[in-house]
């Protein structure tokens, strides 16, 4: 199932094509690569040349930003009753993955018809796009992500959203060795989100590879969730990897301890404003309790 990120008032995919998207947050128009719009479209136009920012890649590897116009070093943007920090980086991203709303979504509405308090673990959490909408909807949020910076950067979008108050604790952990720790010290959760990357290393150099570890994480975090659990929520931006790959690892792995629920995968995506086509963002798979 493709599930699409239409509700946003701040953000928007302006257009797509030839490798890049252009994009409108809150005013600021960005133009950043996409290995995904491999369609053809006319970047001779007025709205691809007349931009703030420009994310060049490098046939080196990286690249770099060229800004036109002056931009401020920050600026927020803000999802129903959520508000973010925007912020270009050195590696293209902003800060936020929009096409997530959708799934932000669906996890808040869970959690507000569960009637009682929900425990979740956010795992490779990043900025905290999903402990926000968790934590804004009733629930005690555990952070996990192996980089200070954006634990850092989360913090300051609890700050923005008005969640100081709320139960969120922030841990800078390898995600694997936190929940297996968490196992052995017997905490249980209700619900368990994570977005794991294609690569990358842990605080203490530990190699994380998608298609090596994925398995390994699922069976160790089956072991933390409570008996009654919500959900679990798989993302991911894996290239090559199916949303039917990880609606298999579901079926196989949680399913048949909680049969009492249900497993759906597909792809997220992002509405394009010039000519109403949706530009694909990602897969998930997700087992979800029939409550």
């Amino acid at each position: 199932m493709l599930r699409i990120s239409d509700e946003w008032k701040d953000f928007c995919c302006l257009d797509a094509g030839a490798g890049e998207k252009l994009e409108n947050w809150n005013g600021i128009i960005l133009r950043r690569p996409d290995p995904q719009a491999i369609w053809t479209v006319d970047k001779e136009t007025d709205c691809w040349k007349n931009v703030d920012g420009h994310y060049f890649r490098s046939n080196k590897g990286g690249g770099e930003w060229k800004f036109y116009k002056k931009i401020p070093d920050f600026w927020t943007v803000k999802y129903k009753d959520l508000i973010f920090k925007i912020m270009p980086t050195n590696f293209k991203h902003t800060g936020l993955f929009p096409e997530q709303a959708v799934n932000w979504d669906f996890m808040m509405e869970k959690i507000q018809k569960s009637n009682r308090k929900i425990k979740v673990l956010n795992l490779f959490a990043y900025t905290g796009g999903a402990t926000m909408a968790c934590s804004k909807a009733g629930a005690d949020v555990v952070h996990v992500d192996a980089s200070k910076g954006m634990t850092e950067w989360a913090k300051e979008n609890m700050h923005l959203s008005g969640l100081e108050n709320h139960f969120i604790r922030f841990i800078v952990d390898d995600c694997l060795k936190f929940v297996e720790r968490e196992y052995r010290r017997g905490n249980k959760y209700d619900a368990i989100v994570m977005d794991p990357p294609s690569y990358g290393r842990g605080p203490n150099g530990e190699v994380w590879k998608f298609e090596d570890c994925i398995y390994t994480l699922i069976n160790a975090c089956i072991k933390i969730l409570s008996e009654e659990p919500l959900f679990v929520l798989i993302n991911s931006y894996t290239i090559g990897i199916s949303s039917i790959v990880l609606e298999n690892i579901l079926k196989t792995t949680l399913l048949p301890l909680y049969p009492n629920g249900k497993v759906d995968a597909g792809e997220v995506g992002l509405p394009v404003e010039k000519d109403e086509l949706v530009l694909p963002c990602g897969i998930y798979g997700r087992w979800q309790s029939n409550d």
